[in-house]
């Protein structure tokens, strides 16, 4: 690759391999299947998206912003708690409000008669191991359980929201749908919709496509009425693309190699300390610690002042040398909405792997977006 500078590389076929895949799953589901720009808002590539699914859903006003000015249309809005000062304008871009709390909702609600109104609701089970990311955890901040909820729902509410899933497959779909419907389903009657959220990454290899086929089916048999949602983000961007860095040093401390390179893991790849989780290099064999002052082994360290800013050990088939590619595997999802500025370190640009074969930069950072944060 001739590309000099570090680069997010979206590919285009894969990009439309998992639209396609998406699109397929909703029509054999009989469900809706809408984009979170949590997860994925690159929002050059909305004309693609656009061949594919009808919505996306927003947790702010500036994603709810995105949906409709660039997406198209109006978005599918929840957010933990809403501000009095942005509340109105969410509405204008929203098809959909849902408010996470009973007090939420008797606070805007009236604000809200120009879209379809929903309740998030917490089933109190998730199979999500991380806690960073369990949002049924214990204490959570995350919807209303079913002894909160009323017997009669007021009759602006049009609909359930449910998230308690992250990289999931249908088999924890479908026990995790057994608690949802054990808490809620007394309210079913009541409501026109239900969305189960994102977490659904029905993209990857081995996901029981079948398995959902057959849980939805019988789910329409049981409430024939409702329309059903997902939500996923990082589904549709799953293995779509790479971010690709270059070796800037090589130091040595103790026997551990350390490459220095010219993007950062807190700046750059922040999941990949928060998770935390190892990526996949291209080339390279993750390795345990006690192998870390092998030959050809080497920690990989980011650019930043952070002491911790660093991961590894991976194993390469040669030395490395100053200017080498070292390419981390699919870094578009949630990636590319996380990465930050601090240090002022250069950004890696974003560009399109088009179908021809030529990139397309979609976006080039400078000093002049670090200097305008603070403007």
């Amino acid at each position: 690759m001739e590309n000099s500078t570090p680069i997010y590389i979206i590919e285009e076929a894969k990009l439309r391999r998992n639209l396609a895949l998406i699109k397929d799953v909703a029509e054999r589901t009989g469900s809706e299947f809408i984009l979170a720009f949590k997860a994925f808002a690159l929002w050059k590539t909305f004309p693609i998206f656009r061949e594919y699914i009808q919505s996306t859903t927003a947790s702010s006003l500036s994603e709810a912003m995105l949906a409709y000015h660039e997406f198209g249309k109006k978005a599918h809005t929840f957010s933990p708690a809403y501000t009095d000062g942005e509340f109105d304008d969410i509405v204008a871009c929203s098809s959909h409000i849902t408010f996470n709390s009973l007090s939420q909702y008797e606070r805007f609600h009236h604000r809200a008669s120009s879209c379809s109104i929903g309740l998030r609701v917490n089933p109190e089970y998730s199979e999500v191991g991380t806690m960073l990311y369990n949002p049924c955890a214990p204490g959570t901040r995350f919807g209303i359980t079913a002894d909160k909820l009323p017997k009669e729902l007021p009759s602006d509410i049009d609909g359930f929201h449910c998230h308690c899933h992250c990289e999931s497959g249908a088999d924890v779909f479908e026990r995790t749908l057994r608690h949802i419907e054990e808490k809620f389903s007394p309210w079913f009657s009541q409501i026109k919709w239900i969305n189960f959220g994102g977490g659904h990454l029905v993209t990857r290899k081995g996901y029981d496509i079948e398995l959902l086929e057959r849980i939805m089916k019988g789910f329409h048999q049981r409430y024939p009425h409702l329309k059903v949602i997902f939500e996923p983000g990082s589904a549709f961007a799953w293995q779509t693309g790479p971010l690709v860095a270059h070796v800037v040093d090589i130091v040595n401390d103790r026997g551990i190699k350390t490459a220095i390179l010219d993007v950062s893991f807190t700046c750059h790849m922040p999941d990949c300390l928060e998770m935390p989780y190892h990526p996949e290099v291209r080339g390279a064999e993750l390795v345990d610690l006690e192998e870390a002052t092998k030959e050809n082994t080497y920690r990989l360290g980011g650019n930043s002042c952070l002491s911790g800013d660093f991961m590894g050990s991976w194993r390469f088939k040669n030395p490395l040398v100053i200017g080498q590619e070292i390419i981390f595997e699919d870094m578009i999802h949630y990636t590319t909405v996380k990465t930050n500025m601090f240090n002022g370190i250069s950004h890696p640009s974003i560009g399109m792997l088009h179908m021809d074969g030529k990139l397309e930069i979609l976006r080039h950072f400078g000093y002049e977006d670090y200097r305008n944060r603070m403007d």
